[in-house]
């Protein structure tokens, strides 16, 4: 679908739903990209640079194969605390062996008081010296203490720590790693930016029995789903769509129950709200769709334990649709929205808005604790459908953790979304 057309639809759109009835709106920033992803060409592969790319993972492997020879030294998580439970002296005047501590908190479970002070501990005594760091480290501290590596998007945080390790002195990282790295992370830039040329091809036809506020968006969704089982229908897996669609509905007749909350201005318990809203927050039905491109690896049985509500998928899921609700609240209020998460505790509790958002702090990372022991433990589906589910709750670090990014998209994603599908890493 031509982001053009799409900007045009969206005009058209906010025209007749005004004409039709007093409809409230969010408001949402235009496009800020325009036409940008239909300029790219589907020839534009450079064979030189894969070559080279070649080159470089055979430089990699000898590398690997010497450093095994030499005895490797880590930080050992059991040595930095004494005794008597307190952190050694030592690991405060170890920058980096506190900082890959405070990063390896972030992948404790549920019981594991230790790594939860280890967690406190050195994001205290990193805050407290950042500012005597020298730029390239304090960069990476600051950067970790905002977003730590298991919360990131792989692909953005490569390509801001490829900035960092640029700075540094040379014998601090090694050359060869560092222009695998800008090579690799260009060429897969280069196949997502042919990807969305593609994507943004789209046709979008005619609706006549919907109001004409959602002939087109009902529309598009049809396409997707119609180029979908075109292609399942091609490889025999046509069965596939079924889950993604069953999904779909399912996030919709949720949608209806929180628009009839919002038209009889009822307050739900929290309770009542977090069953439809965990299913509103839409995590399950991305994970569902995501799930039937990802080929053979993919069974009827992945889609089932999908469709069970497990563990893994809820505290996404609980990630999701709080961290959007602490940012976001205030300003849908203003435009006369559902009850969010903080409105429902705050009254059913008598609490205020600063309670509200502490207990969902907690819960949020209550959350990222059970995704930790999903990743423990031996489960229903292969890792690489784990991976899918955790990316989805590390996007939303990435969109609401300080901000609705969402909604102003234009001022919290923009660098972004230019720096991982636009702006190649020089070389």
């Amino acid at each position: 679908m031509s982001l053009s057309i799409v900007s045009a639809a969206a005009a058209s759109v906010e025209n007749i739903a005004k004409e039709e009835t007093n409809r409230r709106s969010a408001n949402y920033h235009a496009s800020i990209w325009g036409d940008h992803f239909l300029s790219y060409a589907s020839d534009s592969m450079e064979t030189d640079h894969t070559a080279r790319l070649l080159e470089l993972k055979e430089e990699i492997r000898k590398l690997i194969i010497a450093d095994t020879k030499k005895p490797a030294e880590k930080l050992d998580l059991i040595d930095a605390i004494q005794s008597n439970g307190k952190f050694k002296a030592s690991l405060q005047k170890d920058v980096r062996g506190t900082l890959s501590l405070y990063e390896a908190t972030h992948l404790r479970v549920h019981g594991e008081n230790i790594l939860d002070e280890a967690l406190a501990f050195t994001t205290t005594h990193l805050e407290s010296i950042a500012a005597q760091l020298s730029p390239p480290v304090a960069a990476q501290v600051k950067h970790a203490l905002n977003r730590p590596i298991r919360k990131g998007l792989q692909r953005i945080d490569a390509r801001h720590y490829m900035s960092i390790f640029q700075e540094e002195a040379s014998q601090s990282h090694n050359e060869v790693l560092l222009a695998f790295a800008k090579l690799d992370f260009n060429i897969l830039q280069k196949m997502h930016q042919i990807e969305l040329s593609h994507i943004a091809k789209w046709d979008v036809s005619a609706m006549d029995q919907l109001p004409g506020y959602m002939k087109l968006c009902y529309q598009a969704l049809l396409d997707v789903y119609s180029e979908t089982e075109k292609d399942m229908a091609d490889q025999g897996r046509l069965y596939l769509l079924h889950f993604a669609k069953e999904a779909m509905k399912t996030l919709v007749r949720n949608y209806f129950y929180e628009a009839k909350w919002c038209h009889k201005n009822y307050v739900p318990s929290l309770d009542e709200y977090m069953t439809v809203a965990l299913v509103t927050s839409a995590y399950s039905m991305l994970a569902t769709t995501s799930f039937v491109g990802m080929g053979n690896i993919v069974t009827k049985e992945a889609f089932e334990w999908l469709f069970t509500n497990p563990k893994m998928i809820k505290a996404s899921s609980v990630i999701g649709r709080l961290m959007n609700d602490m940012v976001s609240h205030k300003f849908e209020q203003k435009r006369g929205h559902v009850a969010s998460s903080i409105e429902c505790f705050m009254i059913q509790h008598g609490a205020t808005e600063e309670e509200a958002r502490n207990e969902f702090q907690k819960q949020v990372m209550d959350a990222w604790k059970d995704i930790n022991e999903e990743y423990l433990r031996p489960t229903a589906v292969p890792m690489p459908l784990l991976d899918r589910i955790l990316n989805l709750s590390r996007v939303i670090d990435v969109i609401y953790k300080d901000e609705d990014g969402y909604t102003h998209a234009h001022v919290v994603l923009k660098d972004s979304v230019a720096s991982l599908l636009i702006n190649p890493v020089p070389l």
